[in-house]
């Protein structure tokens, strides 16, 4: 993700539509700040200790709010530096996410029921999509 920061481009492609999919993803991350607690944050996709399941705020439209705002916002950086190496480093993050989505998924079923009935409402990324 931070190797996608870095100006390897010397032109910006669409500056507009991707400052505009930075601020939405951004806007999410915050969204999903403000629902939970920034100590339940964590790179890796664990479950921590006494953490609860958070079901309302953006919670209520997609399952992984965080995860959703780092593709978004990164899908716009690599629209402003649009080039093959930030098509493939967005790939890698892409599939990054992906798997550590369906493993924190895993270990939710395992760990609660509540979950499976929230998985049946609740779409992963897109609300009512996906």
């Amino acid at each position: 993700m931070f190797v996608m920061l870095l100006p390897l481009s010397d032109e910006v492609s669409v500056y507009k539509i991707g400052m505009l999919f930075v601020a939405i993803g951004l806007s999410v991350g915050v969204a999903a700040i403000y629902k939970n607690n920034l100590s339940n944050f964590n790179i890796r996709p664990d479950i921590k200790e006494n953490c609860s399941l958070i079901t309302n705020g953006i919670y209520k439209y997609i399952k992984h709010p965080m995860y959703n705002s780092v593709l978004v916002s990164m899908f716009g950086v690599l629209l402003l530096n649009f080039s093959i190496i930030e098509i493939v480093l967005y790939a890698i993050l892409f599939i990054n996410m992906l798997v550590k989505m369906f493993y924190e998924e895993s270990l939710w079923l395992c760990e609660s029921k509540e979950y499976i009935l929230y998985s049946k409402k609740t779409k992963r990324l897109i609300p009512y999509v996906f």
